[in-house]
């Protein structure tokens, strides 16, 4: 991944699906980022043998008091950057990592780059440093702040674990796994399949909708280690085996996960991005702090 300046999404949704332990591994080390980043780091951990920890820029050590030794390589991740109006460069690409399009150019706009900037607390020497664990995640939280309410179960389907509708979710009683229900309704509701009627003709098949919101349960469930995931895998991975499906809903789904997840965290100073160039952050749900 060091090699490259543009990352496939639909490769890092494939290993954290296929891979158990993987998205809590992330999760746990490079929490302050966002989950594509984490996932994007854990990957080039692994890939260059780096142990996973805390991670910061060359000067985020410093104040730190640590020092990045020589010759060490840094992690390259994913930035929103404001840039001023200018003709498209041919590298610029959008939230989805495609190319920026040519009649996308007037005015100020984000683009989504990669750099190589953070370097892994075993790459680095001085004093001890603390690592700090996740913070706590809370469902009324996360409802409050993606602006969706929970109402009362009134299906009569006894098999009905749950169902959203518009920007409500409701849970059945007995769920026999209630968390894994709740982060699947809300993966429709984040990803738009709630806002098209069930007869809208271009509206995602329902098979589709079914598969992209169960992923986003199983990268919930996992990074807050959470029962339900193993239930989710076989079907996600029978129906994402299709390279252009994988491709076109991976990005999505990463980003909903990441929604969910930051949204029931306490608000925190640390930010993924602290320093300045006009640095910035794209919110999936309007009015919120998730970064791609």
């Amino acid at each position: 991944m060091a090699s490259t300046t543009r990352l496939d999404w639909s490769l890092l949704l494939h290993e954290a699906v296929t891979t158990p332990g993987l998205i809590l591994e992330a999760y746990t080390a490079f929490h302050r980022f966002s989950l594509g980043n984490q996932l994007a780091a854990l990957s080039e951990c692994r890939t260059r043998g780096i142990p996973p920890g805390p991670i910061a820029t060359y000067a985020g050590w410093q104040a730190k008091r640590r020092q990045v030794r020589r010759g060490e390589r840094a992690l390259v991740l994913c930035m929103p950057v404001t840039l001023a109006a200018r003709p498209h460069d041919k590298d610029d690409v959008d939230a989805e990592n495609l190319p920026v399009r040519e009649e996308a150019q007037a005015g100020p706009r984000t683009v989504f780059i990669w750099r190589a900037r953070w370097f892994v607390l075993s790459q680095t020497d001085g004093d001890s440093v603390q690592a700090e664990p996740p913070l706590a995640w809370d469902k009324a939280t996360a409802l409050t702040r993606l602006s969706i309410s929970e109402v009362p179960f009134e299906d009569l389907d006894g098999n009905c674990q749950g169902y959203a509708t518009g920007r409500s979710v409701a849970i059945s009683p007995v769920a026999q796994l209630p968390f894994k229900s709740l982060f699947h309704e809300l993966g429709h509701i984040l990803l738009g399949h709630t806002d098209r009627s069930l007869h809208d003709p271009t509206a995602p098949p329902l098979s589709l909708k079914e598969a992209e919101a169960e992923a986003v349960a199983l990268l919930v469930l996992e990074a807050l280690e959470l029962p339900g995931a193993a239930y989710c895998r076989g079907y996600i991975q029978h129906y994402l085996s299709d390279a252009a499906i994988l491709s076109a809903s991976a990005h999505r789904i990463i980003q909903a996960a990441d929604a969910i997840l930051r949204a029931g965290r306490p608000l925190s100073s640390a930010e993924e991005f602290p320093e300045g160039n006009g640095i910035g952050s794209v919110g999936l749900v309007k009015g919120g702090d998730g970064h791609v």
